[in-house]
């Protein structure tokens, strides 16, 4: 059984979680980090030195990194699934995972911050405003690569799909302005159709 520590309301603990759901594994979550505390245990902190989460626990197998959870899983239990087997393949996956850490979501990390876990009397609405308009033309960009195609890695769902997905959940769902993107939207409605996204992902964004 792989243990998993993280809250639900985490948007990288919602990367491990809906891997897990896609393999069907069995998994038991602790819940840690924010009001739940636990991150400065000697326990947690010789797993995790960082002291954040996700921390997966799989056998005698220590994993942290988001990214590197969700490569983890897909590549021991989903290969040729989850983890495409071609290593061209593969890097499509990759390349979207590692454009939503670096490209999407330093911009979406302030307005995420500063509308939703910021008091209103201390929201810094300019940087708001100024990081939503960046944010359109960031996600026209997977909006394009979406044009041809039903999901980020190609023709099949992957591990590439996976931290994207949970970025658009929370992006839809943030009370900014946002430019249409109907090939994110079609893309949305066929991630909103599989079970473990509904279940791990399309929940309240706290």
């Amino acid at each position: 059984m792989i243990k998993v520590w993280g809250r639900t309301n985490s948007i990288n603990v919602q990367k491990v979680m809906w891997t897990i759901g896609e393999l069907g594994l069995d998994f038991e979550r602790i819940d840690a980090g924010g009001p739940f505390g636990g991150l400065d245990t000697p326990e947690y902190r010789r797993m995790n030195p960082n002291r954040k989460i996700p921390t997966i626990l799989d056998g005698n197998t220590v994993v942290w990194e988001s990214n590197s959870c969700v490569r983890y899983l897909a590549a021991k239990y989903g290969a040729g699934s989850l983890w495409p087997e071609d290593p061209g393949l593969r890097s499509e996956a990759d390349r979207w995972m590692d454009w939503m850490l670096t490209t999407l979501m330093p911009d979406m990390t302030i307005v995420f911050w500063q509308t939703i876990r910021t008091p209103p009397e201390k929201r810094d609405m300019p940087a708001v405003r100024a990081a939503a308009e960046r944010l359109g033309p960031i996600w026209a960009v997977l909006d394009g690569h979406l044009a041809d195609r039903p999901f980020v890695g190609g023709s099949t769902f992957t591990m590439g799909d996976i931290p994207v997905g949970c970025a658009w959940w929370r992006y839809r769902n943030l009370p900014i302005d946002r430019p249409p993107q109907p090939h994110i939207e079609a893309w949305f409605e066929r991630l909103a159709s599989r079970p473990a996204y509904r279940a791990h992902v399309m929940l309240p964004v706290t």
